[in-house]
C-alpha cells in the first residue's frame, strides 16, 4: 500500500500543486519490503522454537538456532551474554540513539510454547532486521540492538539482564504479546497495555516431628503452620483492593500422614498495579505468616523465607511510544487499540522491569483463539504454531520496525519518549 501526502511543489511551466510521495511512508514500504524478504527465514526459526519448547534458562537449540541465523546473515553476536548461557545481544550502528527489541523463547512445562515465546522471538528478530537494513541503507547515525531474553516464566530472565546494564543507553525498547482476540475486542491488537506488579517469595515453617498416632503431643506441626497462614491470606482477601491478588501454593507438607511435619512451605505471589503497593500488600501477606507460626509455636526458616529476587515490576508502557506505535500500525492498515488511561491485564512480565529501566512498551498483537484456548493452555500452544498467527505477528514485526526507524530519525518524538519516561519515574515513585 503506498500512502502519499499533499506537498507544494511551483512549477513555473505549469502552475500546478502535484501529489508527492510522502518520505516516511517511503521508509514504512521499504521496512515492509525488506522484512517480507526475511519471511521464509522468519517462518523457519518460528517453527524451530515452536517444534523443540524449552523452559527457562535451558532455552539451548532456540538461543543457538537464533544466534547461528544472525551470523549467518553477518551480524556479530554476543552468545551467552550478561553471563546466562540462553541470553544474546545482537547489535547494529554506529553513535546516536539506541532502540531494542527484546526476543523472548522459553516454554512452559508439559504444554510447550502455550504462551506463544516462539511468535514474539520472531517478531522481534524481524523488526531487528528491518531497521538494521534500514540504517545500512539510509547511512544514518543511530544502533538497532536484538536482546535474546530467557526465562521470562516465572524466571525473570530479564532481571540480571537489566542490572548488567543492558538498556542503560536505550531510548526505546519493544516487544510484542500474542493473545486472543478477546484481549482486544474490535481490534487487532493493543499499543499499551500495562501489567501487574509480581512480588514472588517463599515461606518455611520449622517444628518438630513426632509420630502422628502414638504421641502427637510431643510433635510441633509445622503443616498446622502453612494451613493458618493459608487461610489467614483467604481471610485477608476480603480487605483487599479489587485490583490485587495474592497466590499461594503448600509446597511442602510433609512427607507421611504417621509423622507429625517438622517442615513446610509455603510460595507465594503477591500481585498490585504498581511495584510500591505490591510492597506494602507484600507486609500484609507476611504477618499472616508470622501469626501462623506464632500460633503453633513453630519457627520460620530464614534461609527459605522471602526469596524476593525474582520480583517482577510492573510493566509502564511509555506513552508517546505506545502512540508511535499504534500511528505505525495504523498506518498500514491494522486498527490497533491505545487507551492511554487503560488499565491493561492483571498478568506479570519482567519486561516490567524494562520499562522501570528504559522507556519501553510491550504491545499486543490477537491471534485467531477459540474460546477456551487462552495464554497457558494446550489450545494456544497449538494456535501459536499456525500460518495464520504468524502471519498476523508479522504486521506486527513491521509495526515496530516503523516505530524503531521514527525513534532513530525523529527528534521530537524522541524527546517526547524520554519526557513522559522522566514524568513517569516521578509518578512511580510518589505512589
Amino acid at each position: 500500500m503506498t500512502f502519499q501526502t499533499t506537498e507544494r511543489n511551483e512549477d513555473n511551466s505549469m502552475g500546478k500543486h502535484h501529489m508527492v510521495p510522502s518520505v516516511v511512508n517511503d521508509e514504512i514500504k521499504n521496512i515492509q519490503q525488506i522484512i517480507d524478504s526475511q519471511a521464509e527465514r522468519l517462518w523457519e526459526i518460528n517453527q524451530k522454537i515452536h517444534s523443540n519448547p524449552e523452559l527457562g534458562f535451558k532455552e539451548y537449540l532456540a538461543h543457538d538456532n537464533i544466534t547461528s541465523m544472525l551470523e549467518e546473515l553477518g551480524f556479530q553476536v554476543t552468545r551467552h551474554a550478561f553471563k546466562l548461557e540462553t541470553a544474546f545481544v545482537a547489535e547494529y550502528g554506529n553513535s546516536g540513539r539506541v532502540v531494542a527489541f527484546n526476543a523472548e523463547y522459553d516454554a512452559l512445562p508439559g504444554i510447550g510454547h502455550a504462551c506463544g515465546h516462539n511468535l514474539i522471538a520472531m517478531m522481534s528478530i524481524g523488526a531487528f532486521l528491518g531497521v538494521a537494513e534500514m540504517i545500512k541503507r539510509k547511512e544514518i547515525s543511530g544502533r538497532v540492538r536484538l536482546v535474546g531474553t530467557p526465562a521470562e516464566e516465572g524466571l525473570g530472565g530479564k532481571i540480571p539482564i537489566v542490572a548488567a546494564g543492558a538498556y542503560a543507553d536505550v531510548d526505546a525498547c519493544m516487544m510484542v504479546h500474542p493473545g486472543p482476540f478477546t484481549e482486544c475486542v474490535g481490534f487487532e491488537g493493543d499499543a499499551y497495555m500495562p501489567t501487574t506488579a509480581s512480588i514472588k517469595f517463599s515461606v518455611g515453617f520449622t517444628g518438630k516431628t513426632a509420630h502422628a498416632a502414638m504421641a502427637p503431643w510431643e510433635g510441633t506441626n509445622a503443616l498446622d503452620a502453612a494451613v493458618l497462614a493459608y487461610n489467614g491470606i483467604g481471610l485477608l482477601r476480603q480487605q483487599m483492593h479489587p485490583s490485587n491478588r495474592v497466590h499461594c501454593v503448600i509446597s511442602d507438607g510433609g512427607d507421611r500422614p504417621n509423622v507429625i511435619p517438622g517442615l513446610a512451605a509455603i510460595d507465594c505471589y503477591v500481585r498490585s498495579p504498581s511495584l510500591k503497593m505490591a510492597q506494602v500488600l507484600q507486609e500484609r501477606v507476611e504477618n499472616c505468616f508470622k501469626g501462623a507460626a506464632l500460633q503453633t509455636g513453630c519457627d520460620i526458616v530464614p534461609e527459605l523465607t522471602l526469596q524476593r529476587n525474582n520480583t517482577y515490576a510492573d510493566l509502564r508502557p511509555n506513552k508517546a511510544l505506545a502512540r508511535g506505535y499504534a500511528d505505525a500500525m495504523t498506518k498500514m492498515g491494522c486498527l490497533v487499540k491505545c487507551d492511554l488511561n487503560s488499565t491493561g491485564v492483571a498478568g506479570s512480565t519482567d519486561q516490567g522491569n524494562v520499562t522501570y529501566a528504559c522507556p519501553g512498551i510491550q504491545a499486543y498483537v490477537g491471534v485467531p483463539a477459540g474460546p477456551g484456548s487462552n495464554n497457558h493452555t494446550v489450545g494456544f500452544t497449538a494456535v501459536a504454531g499456525q500460518k495464520e498467527s504468524h502471519n498476523l505477528c508479522l504486521h506486527a514485526a513491521k509495526g515496530m520496525a516503523v516505530t524503531a526507524w521514527n525513534v532513530l530519525t525523529n527528534d521530537d518524538l524522541a524527546a517526547q519518549i524520554k519526557s513522559d519516561f522522566e514524568e513517569d519515574r516521578i509518578k512511580r515513585d510518589s505512589i
